[in-house]
């Protein structure tokens, strides 16, 4: 899983630089990004990407803290508003609801039942 998450914000941190899928700072017309938000984005894919070749334990590495470090975004996007988050990365509402939804899945992923838990169980 996390590999998906991994190509998944690589080609949104590419897509934040490219014309016409982002416009006037907006990916897809809905989500503010710059070239901060971007690059936070490819790094974060390239570490999840990275942690999942590493084994599921690494993986689960990264969600556990990819999701924490993710809803602390979504928490300082609440208090901010439309600002941007710590005064550097840009945000809107729909940055902010779509970080929670993703620290929500991480962090199931994170720190959820574990393959071998799961099949114990059935």
């Amino acid at each position: 899983m996390a590999n998906v998450f991994g190509w998944v914000l690589l080609t949104i941190g590419v897509l934040g630089f490219v014309p016409g899928i982002t416009t006037n700072g907006h990916l897809l017309g809905i989500f503010d990004v710059n070239t901060l938000h971007n690059l936070v984005h490819l790094i974060s894919g390239l570490a999840a990407l990275y942690l999942a070749s590493k084994g599921e334990a690494q993986a689960q590495l990264f969600f556990k803290v990819f999701g924490v470090v993710y809803g602390l975004v979504a928490v300082l996007g609440f208090f901010g508003g439309d600002a941007p988050v710590l005064g550097l990365i840009s945000n809107n509402t729909a940055d902010t609801w779509l970080h929670v939804v993703i620290a929500v899945v991480a962090l199931w992923l994170g720190f959820g039942p574990k393959k071998s838990e799961s099949m114990q169980a059935a």
